[in-house]
């Protein structure tokens, strides 16, 4: 079996209630102040063969200047990764831009964005050999919209306008043949996501079947299968962590047997790290 899973890292940001018994706020803000330590334990929490990473820092002031991808890659034992920068500079602060990156940047690539940041974007990263690697960049809508931010004792709004996204599809090699895993994060603008959603599988309508489709799509519950066509893997709550009650971040598959997906198992992981929950899927590949 493949384990493959998707996570909102919310740039790497502790929330306390995120996860059961993960520790105390002391010990949360100490991790967050200091390096990635807790975000490198939440993913190994997980033990994904294949992660897709959405709300992703490279060499962001905020998150100590890490390459969050790299760090991820590097915890989990995995060779392959790729970043896809969508922004540079900081989202929600003045100044940022689109990314004038036109290809995306990992292992095996130079240059590693050295000297490139503070990019935002997505991330991918496998343990398992990848054959084929590709990246497309979709644009932001032409909103401002409130959005609502998780927090206690209740929840805040903020004005806030729309981000470029990021996609990147890897074609992996599989213990029989290969398989396409896609991770992607998409606007928060109601309608404009489902146009963005449907231009995703177009873009990936060439790409090998088996293809699994993870991220975090701002859509809830049944609306991405429905859009797409494909099947959905997973069928719970997955944000806010604190509270679960709406599925946000989703696994989508086009090409599956019947059997691959009556023998798949999902699972929701409340994690210190992030006001989303990430999701995990074991498929036999």
């Amino acid at each position: 079996m493949t384990r493959l899973a998707t996570y909102n890292l919310l740039h790497g940001v502790p929330v306390l209630g995120g996860a059961r018994g993960a520790g105390d706020a002391g010990r949360l803000a100490e991790l967050a102040t200091s390096d990635d330590s807790l975000l490198r334990e939440s993913v190994q929490t997980i033990d994904a063969d294949v992660i897709g990473l959405q709300e992703v820092d490279v060499q962001q002031p905020r998150s100590n200047n890490v390459n969050q991808v790299r760090s991820i890659a590097e915890a989990l034992g995995a060779a392959h990764w790729r970043f896809a920068p969508s922004v540079a500079g900081t989202p929600g602060e003045n100044g940022w831009l689109p990314s004038p990156h036109e290809n995306a940047h990992g292992s095996g690539l130079t240059p590693d964005l050295a000297g490139d940041g503070p990019l935002y974007g997505v991330g991918l990263v496998s343990r398992l050999p990848v054959l084929e690697w590709r990246t497309t960049q979709i644009k932001a809508a032409p909103l401002r919209l409130p959005l609502m931010i998780p927090a206690e004792p209740r929840p805040r709004f903020m004005s806030v306008s729309d981000e470029p996204r990021s996609a990147i599809a890897a074609v992996i090699q599989g213990e029989r043949s290969p398989f396409t895993v896609v991770t992607a994060h998409l606007s928060f603008v109601p309608g404009y996501n489902v146009r963005q959603l449907r231009q995703l599988r177009a873009w990936v309508a060439g790409l090998p079947r088996p293809l699994i489709l993870l991220g975090d799509f701002n859509l809830p519950g049944l609306l991405p299968a429905r859009i797409t066509g494909w099947t959905s893997l997973i069928r719970q709550p997955t944000y806010p962590s604190m509270r679960p009650s709406v599925q946000l971040d989703h696994v989508l598959a086009d090409g599956l047997t019947n059997r691959q997906i009556a023998t798949a198992t999902a699972r929701v992981h409340l994690l210190p790290v992030s006001d989303h929950a990430a999701v995990s899927v074991e498929v036999d590949l």
